[in-house]
């Protein structure tokens, strides 16, 4: 449980923000990275030439693929909606001379299934021992704050919220889940919200930089998470995804 006056919350030097972020380059322009446009360009401009179809050794095809599980942390978008920094990181984007190259459809689609990943790619049988479930209940609610806007250094084309979670005994508490989840621990929360469906010329790129470095240290949303979901989905986008189980925390 949170303590009695209130939750502390990891920063920066307790994540892998900083180091995982896009570096900028004045006066360049921002393209999309192989792995945005063979994951998520089919998906949200599928006539792009720059579309990757498909790649050797790869699971995708345009887009697509097997069922993946994952276990996530789900965030409500009727929250997110009701924050008034949310309205106002949207409104300027939808401002900024590269709104044109935002799939705003995409947003409105992936509404209702908003999550930041702690453990990716479990196996088909997901592992969710009595132990495990009977540990993720242990930990009771838990507490994160959403702060943007997020590009990264992979998936570039892809825009995020940044999840910074609540510290218990002064460890990352879903660093806590991963562990006794037996995954990689990563220090790496995000939220996709936008995906961008074509290459940012250099003015537009020093607007998003600029964006991002303005809403860096922003919050966006404080939430308790009282439950995890089990998401299976066929791309990366969950836009064909479906929630296998939800697991209460306490």
């Amino acid at each position: 449980m949170a303590p009695a006056d209130g939750p502390v919350f990891c920063g920066d030097e307790d994540l892998g923000y900083l180091a995982s972020r896009t570096r900028f380059k004045k006066n360049e322009g921002f393209a999309m990275d192989e792995a945005y446009r063979l994951a998520h360009l089919p998906l949200v401009a599928p006539d792009h030439p720059r579309v990757v179809a498909r790649k050797a050794g790869s699971p995708y095809e345009r887009g697509r693929h097997g069922p993946v599980i994952s276990l996530v942390l789900p965030i409500a978008s009727d929250d997110l909606l009701a924050s008034e920094n949310y309205r106002t990181l949207e409104a300027d984007l939808k401002r900024s001379p590269f709104a044109h190259k935002i799939a705003w459809p995409i947003v409105e689609q992936r509404r209702g299934k908003l999550h930041a990943t702690i453990c990716g790619a479990l196996e088909a049988s997901p592992g969710m021992s009595a132990d495990r479930r009977e540990a993720l209940a242990g930990l009771g609610p838990l507490f994160v704050e959403l702060r943007g806007l997020f590009s990264g250094n992979v998936n570039q084309g892809r825009l995020y919220l940044r999840v910074y979670p609540e510290k218990r005994h002064g460890a990352d508490v879903l660093r806590q889940i991963q562990r006794l989840m037996g995954r990689r621990e990563t220090g790496l929360y995000v939220v996709g919200l936008y995906n961008l469906v074509d290459d940012l010329d250099a003015g537009e790129a020093a607007e998003l930089a600029r964006l991002v470095e303005a809403w860096w240290d922003r919050l966006i949303l404080r939430c308790r998470i009282d439950r995890l979901w089990l998401l299976s989905s066929r791309d990366d986008l969950a836009l064909d995804s479906e929630i296998l189980e939800t697991i209460g925390l306490g």
